[in-house]
């Protein structure tokens, strides 16, 4: 009677444990979930790992003129992460990808270009532009990505401003292209994996106390970043101008300027660039005052892969939170930082 009862006791407590075992565990796998969650919660934008109102909302990267005569540019400081690179022998373009703030006014937009359009499938953006070379728009009228073109301007997502020469008039707002990407049937929700960041984001005690990073595009298209320690940011300078924002009279500023080194070549005319923004090769990364040395890496053809940055060990490199910067320059381009 006495083992019997015994045996009743240990089978209980087997019981009682095993039970208490599929709770923990059931309560194990909430707290990853929670954490999951709790993540979401944070409101972290994955491109700058910065909070804000709108981390969750699917990029939108708007094409953008460098022209002397569009500056100032409408709503350059408001963008996240910002590509220039040289679209013919000469002249640079950029493409202004906004998450988190939403500009009253976007301009001077321009025309879609080939080497952008993967760039832009890896941040799960939806392009905007006015326009394009017939490589860019080959591929866009196939539906390799979501975009919207203002020579259709669907749901009037732009608007030609007056007072302005051809073809330097051309506008739009963030509301005006979100309006179109729901009515288009975009998704509008962000599916980017985000870069990783820095936890703590301070001045190096490598850094200057000023530094300057002078990127030798021509002529009127030359670029520098002015570095300085106290606040740790780079401004931005072209032509020895600041990039000032029409919308509210800020000088751009970046957390991150990466220099990316890409082959290029021209193709027939008018002398379109054509740039290996796909494959590898040199990087070289400027945050906290400190240059970092590595080299980017892109997979597949025309795919939604993610531009990575990583150091000589392979792995990627930690971006200090804020705006990025990227420059895409050919492995010839003089690069500064002095």
């Amino acid at each position: 009677m006495r083992k019997f009862k015994i045996t009743i006791i240990i089978l209980i407590i087997l019981v009682i444990a095993g039970f208490l075992f599929w709770k923990l565990g059931g309560r194990s796998i909430n707290i990853g979930s929670s954490s999951q969650q709790t993540t979401n919660k944070d409101n972290v934008n994955p491109i700058t790992g910065e909070k804000c109102e709108n981390y969750n909302r699917r990029p939108i990267a708007v094409m953008l003129a460098t022209d002397p005569e569009t500056r100032p540019l409408s709503g350059i400081s408001q963008a996240d992460l910002v590509v220039e690179m040289l679209v013919t022998n000469t002249i640079t373009r950029l493409m202004a990808v906004y998450v988190c703030e939403t500009p009253e006014e976007i301009g001077s937009a321009r025309s879609a270009r080939h080497d952008y359009i993967p760039l832009a499938m890896g941040w799960d953006a939806i392009y905007a532009h006015w326009g394009g070379s017939h490589y860019a728009l080959d591929k866009l009228d196939k539906g390799i990505m979501d975009n919207i073109d203002a020579m259709v301007n669907p749901y009037n997502a732009f608007w030609q401003k007056s007072g302005m020469p051809m073809p330097h008039n051309g506008f739009t707002t963030m509301e005006r292209l979100l309006n179109a990407a729901e009515k288009l049937g975009y998704r509008l929700t962000n599916k980017f994996e985000g870069y990783p960041h820095l936890k703590l984001d301070e001045a190096s005690s490598e850094a200057l106390e000023k530094g300057r990073l002078i990127i030798g595009y021509s002529g009127h298209f030359k670029v520098s970043y002015e570095y300085n320690k106290e606040e740790n940011i780079y401004r931005r300078w072209r032509d020895n101008l600041r990039e000032i924002d029409k919308n509210n009279n800020n000088q751009a500023e970046a957390n991150v300027v990466v220099i990316m080194r890409a082959d290029s070549r021209m193709i027939e005319p008018p002398n379109y660039n054509d740039v290996d923004v796909e494959g590898e090769g040199e990087a070289i990364i400027y945050q906290n005052g400190v240059e970092i040395k590595g080299f980017w890496k892109k997979e597949g053809t025309y795919s939604k892969s993610k531009l990575k940055f990583l150091n000589d060990k392979g792995k990627e490199i930690e971006f200090a939170s804020g705006k990025i910067w990227l420059e895409i320059v050919d492995p010839t381009t003089e690069v500064i930082w002095e």
